[in-house]
C-alpha cells in the first residue's frame, strides 16, 4: 500500500509539474491598450494604444518617443512586448524612452472594441492612409500618426523630447513608408528641436513617385497592357488619399528626400510564394520578392534624386540572413541603433551591409 500511495504521489506531482511547464502565458501578465484621446476639440477622437507609459502621465524625463506599427494581424500588443524588450536589452534608462504600438482595429475586429467611437478601419485601409469606415468615421490613418506626434510634441507633456521615431514591418513598414511621404508634420518638427525618423522594414511594396519601374539594370515607364492599375495608389500616385492634401509627387518626393529615412531589407525574405507577399499585379511589377522590391526601390530613390539634383536624406542597410521576422529585423545590429540610437546594444543581433550607391 505504501509502494502504491508513493506512486500515486510521484504521478500527481509530475503532472502537476507537467501542467505548470506547458502553461506559462496563462500565468503570465496579459499586455493591454490604454484608451488615449487623440486630436482636439470636435475633432477628437479614442484611440487605442499599447505603451509602456500612459500617454497623460508619462515621465517628463522622457527624451525619445518609439512608435512601433504592427503588421496586418494587427497584433499590437506582440509588437509592444518586443520593443519593450528590445530597450531593456539596449540598457537605457526606460525613463527616458516612451515605447508606444498603434493598434489599428478593422470593422471585423468590432468585438475586441468596447468604445463605440473608437475609429475602424477596412481590413487594409489603415496601411495606405484610408479613412476609418466604423466607429468615429472619416479619420485617416494618417491623421492617427499626424496626431500622436501632436501629441508628443506638446512642450507641457514632454518637455524634455528630442526625439521621435516610426518603425513599422511588413504592413506596418507600408503604413510607415507611405506616411513618411505625406507626412504633413515632420519639418515642422524638426523645426521645433524634435528629430523625426521613419524606419521602414520588409514592406510588400512601395509607393513609387513616378511612372517607372524596375526594368532590366534601370528605370522605365511600365507596360500598362500587363497591369492596368500599376500605377494606382498604393502603389502610384494615381487615385490617392484624401490626406495627401493634392500635393503633386514632384513636391512630396523633394520633401521626403530631405527626411530621415531608413530602410531595413531582411536577405531571407526571398520567398515569391510568401503567404504574405503581395502578389497583385501592380505589387509584381516591382520585383518578385520584398528584398528585390526594396533593393529596386532604393536604386530607384537614388536615381530619382539624381535625376533632379535633390539631397537624398536616406540610408538603407541589408540585415543578413534574416526573413520576415520583425523581431528579428529591430533586433538586428542597425535595427537596435535605427530604434534606441549608438546606444541601442548593438554586439547582439543579425549583422548589417549598408547599401552602397
Amino acid at each position: 500500500m505504501k509502494i502504491l500511495a508513493r506512486l500515486i504521489v510521484a504521478v500527481a506531482l509530475a503532472l502537476a509539474a507537467r501542467a505548470y511547464a506547458a502553461a506559462p502565458e496563462i500565468a503570465a501578465a496579459k499586455v493591454t491598450w490604454r484608451t488615449a484621446t487623440l486630436g482636439t476639440g470636435d475633432n477628437a477622437y479614442p484611440f487605442p494604444i499599447y505603451g509602456n507609459y500612459p500617454l497623460d502621465a508619462a515621465p517628463k524625463t522622457i527624451t525619445a518617443a518609439i512608435v512601433i506599427q504592427h503588421g496586418r494581424s494587427r497584433n499590437g500588443d506582440v509588437y509592444f512586448a518586443d520593443a519593450e524588450k528590445l530597450l531593456t536589452q539596449s540598457g537605457t534608462d526606460p525613463r527616458t524612452v516612451l515605447v508606444i504600438a498603434t493598434q489599428f482595429f478593422a470593422t471585423e475586429d468590432i468585438a475586441k472594441v468596447a468604445d463605440d467611437a473608437i475609429p475602424l478601419w477596412s481590413r487594409g485601409g489603415w496601411m495606405e492612409g484610408a479613412d476609418s469606415i466604423g466607429g468615429t468615421k472619416g479619420v485617416s490613418s494618417f491623421r492617427v500618426y499626424h496626431d500622436l506626434v501632436a501629441l508628443l510634441t506638446d512642450r507641457t507633456r514632454f518637455p524634455a523630447l528630442r526625439r521621435i521615431v516610426f518603425a513599422g514591418h511588413s504592413a506596418g513598414g507600408q503604413a510607415v513608408h507611405r506616411y513618411a511621404i505625406l507626412s504633413r508634420v515632420d519639418e515642422k518638427v524638426r523645426a521645433a528641436g524634435i528629430d523625426l525618423r521613419f524606419v521602414i522594414a520588409n514592406p510588400s511594396s512601395y509607393l513609387y513617385f513616378t511612372k517607372d519601374r524596375p526594368q532590366g539594370a534601370g528605370y522605365a515607364p511600365y507596360d500598362s497592357a500587363l497591369c492596368p492599375e500599376y500605377n494606382r495608389y498604393k502603389y502610384g500616385f494615381e487615385g490617392r488619399v484624401p490626406y495627401s492634401d493634392g500635393r503633386s509627387a514632384d513636391q512630396l518626393f523633394a520633401a521626403y528626400a530631405a527626411r530621415d529615412v531608413l530602410y531595413l531589407l531582411g536577405t531571407a525574405d526571398n520567398d515569391p510564394n510568401h503567404r504574405a507577399l503581395d502578389k497583385r499585379c501592380a505589387a509584381a511589377a516591382q520585383g518578385r520578392t520584398r528584398i528585390e522590391r526594396g533593393l529596386s526601390y532604393v536604386r530607384y530613390e537614388r536615381w530619382l534624386a539624381a535625376e533632379r539634383m535633390a539631397t537624398l536624406r536616406h540610408h538603407a542597410y541589408e540585415v543578413i540572413g534574416v526573413s520576415h521576422d520583425q523581431a528579428g529585423m529591430f533586433g538586428s545590429q542597425c535595427g537596435r541603433e535605427a530604434l534606441f540610437g549608438a546606444s541601442g546594444g548593438n554586439s547582439k543581433g543579425a549583422a548589417c551591409v549598408a547599401i552602397e550607391k
